[in-house]
This record gives structure tokens, C-alpha cells and sequence, in this order.
């Protein structure tokens, strides 16, 4: 913690003097002579000066904070620290754990996606990180609002009761001691009590925007691939699936509508050479190779809710669903499409959302769920 709080030593210098000195103890009883060799002066200077105050006191929040059940804290130098992590250029030099640490070391998918997800969206991260969990991968994400709180809780849900389950890992852009965003405080208390929950960043560590874009290169360096459920055309989730394929990690993506913006990035990943994918199934089949990995979905697996309510539906409600199809569609289009009067189709495009089998975006566009 000292060596990574001096003024001047970032992850690349403090990588640098590990290298040429082994344990931080002995970078800080060298000569300054032999550090200058390493870093510039005022580094130099700043290594041989006594810790601060703040550095102290961090320190005893540290150690206070790991008497905690749960609570670890892994460097370079321990056993326990990911192997996946040691394999990417700029693997962080600490890492805070709450919850079951051995989930870094199992199989594992990262699921990424936007923080404003269409609700076809958070079905789809939901659905898939279930199956891919109930299959014995760790589906790792970000914790973020949208697909990545979906993504974890249907890793949860994969998890819950099955002993060969993944479960699910949460990296998160704070210290381990904050939840960040705070809607998702009750989801943090689950992920920290049946998955894990990892920070590169000291405790107390607020949440700064330029943080999140840096942690999603461990988000993608603990997974095998990426799958990558909605993103905008701009948006960080490509910045995960460019890691991941710098780490030589599969991406993988999930088309949309053609008029869909939250579509557009998958799309571009696709034309890039991710792969596509309409199912775990999908998934599960390029990763069969991996040990422990089941790779087929049983064809008896449970309905969906959305399916459910599709077969609940009456038969005007199906051939209103069959005339909506699965791009976006006006009010004033499908009253074209369906003949009937507005008074009628407003209380069945109702009676649809209630159901959970549309949703409406705005400027009154309609949109199929499933």
C-alpha cells in the first residue's frame, strides 16, 4: 500500500522497481543511488521519505477492514492471487476481496452491457448468465445498473442450491468498502455473501468516472470471453470487448434490431469478427473444451416468464404480438397494420405491458420482449 500511494509511482513504475528489487520491504531499504537507477529522482526521493500520514492511517482502515469475515487482500506476490490476471500486461497490484475468493480461479464468462437497457436486455443477460451459471461458469461483470446488475442476478439465481453452480463476481470501480451505484446495495450484499466482490482501489475510494474504464480490463482478464448483451456504438462495454481481445479472450455478441442505437455496438463488434450468438447454447459450444464446463442446455429447461406469458395470452393479444413482429414499431403504424381503432389497440398494447411482453420507448415506439 505505501509503495502504491507514493506521489510519482503508478502501476507501471511500481511493476518497474518489483522487478528490479522483489518485495517492496527491500525497495524501501535500498540506497538512492540504486533506486535513481530505476525511476527518476524525485521518485527517488519520494520512496525514501517516511510514510504520511494518510498512507498510515489507510493503512490501519486496511487492517481494520480485513478482520472482517470475508475480507482479503491479494498482491503480486501471493498464492492466491489469479493466474488470470497474472497472464495481462498490467495486472493490478492489489486486489481487495469480499466473498468466496476461490470464484477467481474457476471458469468463468464476463456479461456486459449498457447501464440503460431495453428490458429485452436485462431478459437476455438475465437468461443467459443464469444458464451459463447453472453450467459451472463465474459470470463476472461490473455491478453497474442495466445488464450487468442483470447479468449478476441471474448468476445468482443459476447458482442458488446447485454445488457445481458458477456463481457470480462483481468488479467494481470503488473501494471494496463502498457500493457504487447505491440502488444496488441490496444486490452488492447478495454478491458478497454467495459470489465475490473485487477492487483494484483502496478503501474509501470514491467513484470517479476515469476508474470504471480502467477496471474493465480485469473484468475481461478473470474470463475466458465476453459476451456483450446491448451497447451504443460509444460505449464502455467496447472498451471490455477490446481487452478481452487483447487478452486473448472470445468475444462474443448479441444481435438487435437494425433501429435499435443499443444494437449498434454488438453490430459493430459482429462485423469485427466477435461471435455471434443466439443462445447459451451458443456459448457453451465454443467453450466445451473447458474442464467442468457442461455443454449442452437441457432441452427440458424451464420457460422463460416471457414464454409463459406468450402462451397465456389470448389470441388476439398473439396476433397483435404476430402483426408488432421484433422491430420497434409506431402506434400509428401497427393501428395501420392491425386494423383496429385506437380505443382498442391502446387497451391491448396495455394489457401486452402488464404482461410483460412489450415495452414502450420513447416517442411512443413499441418493441416485443422475447
Amino acid at each position: 500500500m505505501r509503495l502504491e500511494q507514493t506521489a510519482g509511482v503508478g502501476a507501471e513504475t511500481a511493476r518497474r522497481l518489483l522487478v528490479a528489487f522483489g518485495l517492496p520491504a527491500n525497495i524501501f531499504s535500498s540506497s538512492f543511488s540504486a533506486l535513481h537507477k530505476v525511476v527518476p529522482e524525485r521518485i527517488a526521493y519520494a520512496l525514501l521519505a517516511a510514510p504520511s500520514d494518510a498512507v498510515l492511517a489507510l493503512t490501519a482502515r486496511t487492517l481494520e477492514w480485513l478482520e472482517q469475515p470475508g475480507n482479503q487482500v491479494f498482491t503480486l506476490a501471493d498464492s492466491a492471487y489469479p493466474q488470470a490476471l497474472l497472464d495481462i500486461t498490467d495486472p493490478p497490484l492489489m486486489l481487495y476481496v469480499k466473498g468466496r475468493a476461490e470464484l477467481l480461479t474457476r471458469p468463468a464468462m464476463a456479461v456486459v452491457g449498457s447501464r440503460n437497457a431495453t428490458a429485452q436486455g436485462i431478459a437476455n443477460a438475465d437468461r443467459f448468465a443464469e444458464i451459463l451459471s447453472q453450467r459451472g461458469l463465474t459470470i463476472i461483470s461490473g455491478m453497474a445498473l442495466g445488464v450487468d446488475a442483470a447479468a449478476h442476478q441471474g448468476a445468482l439465481r443459476g447458482a442458488a442450491g446447485n454445488p457445481d453452480g458458477g456463481s457470480t463476481v462483481a468488479v467494481i470501480g470503488t473501494g471494496a468498502d463502498i457500493v457504487y451505484p447505491a440502488r444496488n446495495r441490496g444486490l452488492a450484499h447478495q454478491i458478497a455473501e454467495a459470489g465475490c466482490i473485487v477492487s483494484e482501489y483502496p478503501l474509501g475510494m470514491p467513484g470517479i468516472a476515469a476508474n470504471f474504464p480502467r477496471r474493465n480490463r480485469i473484468i475481461s482478464g478473470l474470463a475466458r470471453g465476453v459476451l456483450v448483451v446491448e451497447a451504443a456504438a460509444q460505449s464502455g462495454s467496447l472498451i471490455t470487448a477490446r481487452m478481452a481481445a487483447e487478452q486473448g479472450r472470445d468475444v462474443f455478441a448479441i444481435p438487435g434490431s437494425i433501429h435499435s442505437p443499443l444494437s449498434k455496438g454488438c453490430h459493430q463488434l459482429i462485423k469485427q469478427g466477435a461471435k455471434l450468438v443466439e443462445s447459451a447454447q451458443d456459448i457453451l459450444e465454443e467453450l466445451r473444451p473447458l474442464h467442468g464446463v457442461a455443454a449442452t442446455v437441457a432441452a427440458s429447461a424451464p420457460a422463460t416468464p416471457v414464454a409463459a406469458a406468450v402462451g397465456g395470452a389470448g389470441q388476439e393479444l398473439q396476433g397483435l404480438l404476430a402483426v408488432l413482429g421484433y422491430d420497434p414499431v409506431s402506434f400509428d403504424v401497427l393501428a395501420e397494420r392491425s386494423g383496429n381503432d385506437v380505443a382498442n389497440l391502446s387497451g391491448q398494447l396495455l394489457e401486452l405491458e402488464l404482461a410483460g411482453l412489450i415495452e414502450v420507448l420513447p416517442g411512443g415506439i413499441y418493441r416485443r420482449i422475447g
